[in-house]
């Protein structure tokens, strides 16, 4: 399995997890998950494509009066997921990790 398959698998289980406890615990999850990406070295837009394809295949399984919650859910989940991607860019241009 690639780290690509890896992620994927791993962001359709966190984020059923978040959509049927929408917890800290539950978020918390779609953030380790964001940092291991960066880790791995694997680029925003694929997590973001990764986020996308997982949100269209739960939403095809949504009863249409539930589809605003799960979209807001949805949102939560991928801000937590791409926070160190945001954090990275914080870091100085010669990226040291120094603040700018």
């Amino acid at each position: 399995m690639t780290r690509i398959e890896e992620l994927r698998r791993d962001h359709r289980a966190a984020f059923l997890r978040h959509l049927g406890s929408p917890r800290e615990a539950a978020l918390h999850a779609g953030y380790e998950l964001g940092r291991s990406a960066l880790a791995a070295d694997v680029s925003l837009l694929e997590v973001v494509r990764i986020h996308h394809e997982v949100l269209v295949e739960v939403l095809r399984d949504t009863p249409l009066d539930e589809v605003p919650s799960v979209a807001e859910a949805a949102s939560d989940f991928v801000l937590e997921l791409v926070a160190s991607y945001d954090m990275s860019q914080r870091r100085s241009p010669d990226g040291r990790g120094r603040p700018r």
